[in-house]
């Protein structure tokens, strides 16, 4: 089995000093960063923009995992998926034709996900599974940090699993939302294999980035032994 792997929510970090936070994250060699881009439109909120982008793809070399929570989302595709080695993922409600805008994320050079909002069924996505490379289940509503778990949505992560493996399609499970400490040992065993961390574990302000990362890793080293043993 493969380990899981940390996406850290950059929308969560302290933006007067985002350098730091990059510093850490290269050194420590985590494996994407995830970036929300908001537009006030599909979700009540704004956030971070293609500038954003590129100036963290000057400064580190981590892959981007941008989330698209935005409309008219094949107008910006290009742009973002011309960022090296980036994850795009969009909202499949948000596009006329979601077939086609992710073979156009491929076709700018991205790897292509599909976000799935906690009240949308997976059976509507199944026949995109194919054209995918990872899926985010979100586990909360999107469009603000610090919310509730959505308790159903852990079921969705377990239910979407066991279809990969059926199916024998090479995808990761992502999930986004209250990645908490206590949430992560439920979410690693449902079938995650990306977790994006934000306010509830990684940038818990009641402890020190570096350290968090570290009790990240070990609890996921735990993890990642029972999940095993629960599948052999």
């Amino acid at each position: 089995m493969n380990t899981v792997k940390l996406s850290p929510s950059l929308m969560c970090a302290d933006f007067i000093d985002m350098r730091s936070a990059l510093d850490v994250f290269q050194r420590e060699g985590v494996d994407y960063l995830h970036i929300d881009i908001m537009d006030g439109h599909y979700v009540p909120n704004f956030t971070l923009g293609i500038d954003f982008c590129k100036a963290v793809a000057r400064y580190t070399s981590i892959p981007l995992d941008i989330h698209l929570m935005i409309e008219n989302v094949d107008e910006y595709i290009p742009s973002f998926a011309s960022i090296g080695n980036a994850l795009l993922s969009i909202h499949p409600e948000t596009c006329y034709h979601p077939l086609r805008s992710l073979r156009l994320i491929k076709s700018s050079g991205a790897r292509a996900g599909i976000a799935i909002d906690p009240s949308m069924p997976l059976e509507t996505y199944k026949h995109m599974l194919p054209e995918v490379d990872f899926v985010c289940i979100m586990t909360v509503n999107p469009g603000y940090a610090g919310q509730e778990l959505i308790p159903q949505t852990i079921e969705k992560i377990r239910e979407l699993s066991a279809h990969i493996d059926e199916r024998g399609y090479d995808i990761e499970i992502e999930v986004d939302g209250n990645v908490s400490w206590k949430n992560i040992p439920v979410m690693v065993d449902a079938g995650a294999d990306v977790l994006v961390a934000g306010t509830s574990s990684l940038f818990d302000k009641s402890g020190v980035l570096s350290d968090n990362l570290s009790r990240m890793r070990g609890m996921l080293g735990q993890n990642k032994l029972s999940r095993v043993a629960s599948v052999c």
